[in-house]
């Protein structure tokens, strides 16, 4: 993976806008739909566990475990999207992710946020 790989985000072109903020400059909002949520919940393989039991023990970045997480937060993602765009959004407004461990087995991601119609200001 390269460093492009683990980022996250969207491509320029984006048909519904993700931001964190509460507002985007230059729009207003016409319309809140309401709160959007992506979810998602992935289990570590067993290679990924020995390795990082491994890693653990000299130290630095567990790749695989990072790989991982990229993944599964972008699928949140992408979820939360599908989401609002199905609802007639074209923004999500104060975009966050949750992550917890599901019962030791995985890693649960929730991405959420504030499914709006935004339009110019005039």
């Amino acid at each position: 993976m390269g460093i492009e790989d683990y980022g996250g985000g969207q491509h320029a072109q984006a048909d519904v806008l993700v931001v964190t903020t509460n507002d985007v400059p230059g729009f207003h909002v016409e319309r809140v739909i309401g709160e959007v949520f992506g979810l998602t919940v992935r289990s570590r393989h067993l290679g990924s566990q020995i390795g990082a039991g491994l890693k653990s023990l000299v130290g630095g970045e567990l790749r695989g475990l990072t790989k991982t997480l990229v993944e599964t937060r972008n699928q949140a993602m992408e979820r939360l999207i599908e989401q609002a765009r199905s609802r007639g959004a074209n923004a999500v407004l104060m975009f966050r992710f949750d992550v917890t461990e599901a019962a030791d087995v995985g890693t649960e991601v929730c991405a959420y946020g504030t499914a709006v119609v935004i339009a110019p200001m005039a």
